[in-house]
């Protein structure tokens, strides 16, 4: 195992390249959102994201597997006992494949019922609806697929290969916008195709690679009980958990279909391409810390693992506050620029969702720390189980009248739940030391929260919106979020890390 020293320095690489290729996956994702929202109006666009919604809904399983495999590879790995390697990824390919086929099935019965019978579809859409259904199954069995090759990359922290394909998928999104604008024929299903279409060469890319540096990226058929069993024992308690996230989100979106129509689930898709794109700065950071935190526990490094843990999840919500405050503060402005035509219900969709995100983002390291540890059962089943409550009671709120924005308020008061739930089950598994989570993580987030909002809400709160106050209010809440951060967030040896990067950096920029 790496000193901890080479470790953050291969974080804080890795974190760096994804940031990129993130900048450059936003800027194309926002672009592409007002093009294609565009293209197929808002009531198409409601659609391919509720009927893709479906199909995920049947995402269940696959995504507890996905977790499985990324964690038996990553923790092999760390054991630095590698033959293991070639059976694990080759068991997990075997699985994907079987999977695929059981989803096809159970999608084809049950999916296509319950897409042309229950939800709330204008009739002359419904051919549509149909065709995006089956090339958005083929697209989710492609993507399924190619699980185990992504979990080899990002368990051996190629993070440069990750971004620079993850970079092509953009640039594919992008050609895709593009040609629907034009399309003389209908949009919806030739969209539909050409993000099919994106995810197949994809697939294909992924294959190469991993197949040119790892050696134990060559699959063959292996069927070993003994390991089947352990990772669908992982993967069976993992599904409580899966199944949670799963209902919350493409559950709470079909709710919305049934209860309030296509326009609404239009106004979701935003917030939620808004979301993806500012989360994804933080998903960057955690697929570059994911590995070590489990190499960590593998190697029985608990000190440097619990080290890992703090700094993720404060590091988590700092990186969303500073990019989501200016968001939460021009929020309908931002809409206004960015799409020509705003859904109703999208403004208070979008900070509902970057609220929820940043709730999120405290239990990203503890949810990888419970997974290294292969200990998921009674997590799962009291986690797990708190989570699912999100389904019952956002369809028990919608049936009696309330709002269509509800069902993201309900997560993210779970999600809080949950949080202290997460902290109660670390003690016991792994000693987390929950009072000082407390004290050093959230009692900071709250106080770090609380000052970089004050200055920039008292000044703004109540002025016009115009391009002069969202560029003079962006500019205030990122820099009190910075000072505030820097000096009440971080710890002295934090501090010194950022300072010296910041000062090599600069020197850098200054020789050229």
């Amino acid at each position: 195992m790496n000193n901890s020293s080479e470790n953050n320095k291969r974080i804080a690489k890795n974190t760096l390249l994804l940031y990129f290729r993130m900048l450059f996956m936003m800027a194309v994702s926002l672009y592409t959102s007002r093009i294609v929202l565009n293209a197929l109006g808002v009531e198409d666009f409601g659609i391919y994201n509720v009927v893709g919604g479906v199909v995920a809904m049947f995402s269940l399983l696959s995504g507890s597997l996905s977790t499985a495999i990324s964690r038996f590879i990553t923790y092999e790995l760390g054991k630095e006992e590698q033959g293991n390697l070639n059976k694990i990824f080759s068991s997990a390919v075997t699985i994907q494949i079987t999977l695929a086929a059981i989803i096809i099935l159970f999608a084809e019965l049950i999916g296509v019922w319950f897409l042309n019978t229950q939800m709330t579809i204008p009739v002359s859409r419904i051919t549509a609806s149909n065709w995006v259904f089956q090339i958005s199954l083929l697209t989710f069995v492609i993507n399924l697929i190619s699980i185990p090759y992504n979990a080899s990359i990002i368990a051996h922290e190629k993070m440069s290969a990750f971004a620079y394909i993850s970079i092509l998928e953009a640039i594919g999104k992008l050609i895709t916008a593009y040609f629907i604008s034009i399309s003389p024929i209908d949009k919806l299903i030739f969209y539909s195709f050409l993000m099919c279409v994106i995810a197949l060469i994809i697939r294909f890319t992924y294959g190469y690679y991993c197949r040119k540096h790892f050696d134990e990226c060559t699959y063959s058929f292996i069927w070993d009980k003994q390991l089947l069993k352990q990772m669908f024992s992982f993967a069976g308690w993992n599904f409580i958990g899966t199944a949670s996230a799963v209902l919350r989100d493409q559950g709470g979106n079909i709710l919305i279909n049934l209860f309030n129509g296509p326009i609404v689930n239009a106004a979701r898709g935003i917030a939620f391409q808004v979301n993806n794109a500012i989360q994804g700065f933080v998903n960057n950071f955690m697929i570059a810390l994911n590995p070590q935190i489990t190499k960590s526990y593998a190697a029985n490094n608990h000190k440097y693992m619990m080290t890992l843990i703090f700094q993720g999840a404060r590091l988590s919500f700092y990186m969303l506050l500073i990019l989501s405050l200016p968001i939460l503060l021009n929020t309908q402005y931002i809409l206004e620029i960015w799409l020509k035509t705003v859904p109703e219900h999208s403004t208070l969709f979008v900070q509902l969702v970057l609220i929820l995100a940043m709730s999120e983002s405290i239990s990203y390291p503890l949810i990888t720390a419970i997974q290294a540890t292969g200990k998921i059962r009674n997590y799962q089943l009291l986690v797990g189980g708190l989570q699912l409550l999100n389904f019952p009671i956002s369809y028990c709120l919608l049936h009696i009248g309330f709002f269509p924005e509800i069902i993201m308020i309900v997560a993210i008061i779970l999600t809080q739940v949950c949080l202290g739930a997460r902290l109660y089950m670390l003690q016991k598994i792994i000693k987390l030391p929950t009072k000082v989570f407390l004290k050093k993580v959230y009692l900071n987030i709250i106080i770090v929260s609380t000052l970089s909002s004050i200055t920039p809400v008292l000044l703004f709160r109540n002025t016009p919106d115009t391009l002069s106050k969202f560029i003079l209010s962006s500019s205030i809440s990122v820099t009190c979020c910075i000072i505030i951060i820097y000096y009440i967030g971080c710890n002295s040896t934090e501090r010194n890390f950022i300072s010296t990067k910041t000062k090599q950096i600069l020197r850098k920029i200054f020789t050229l």
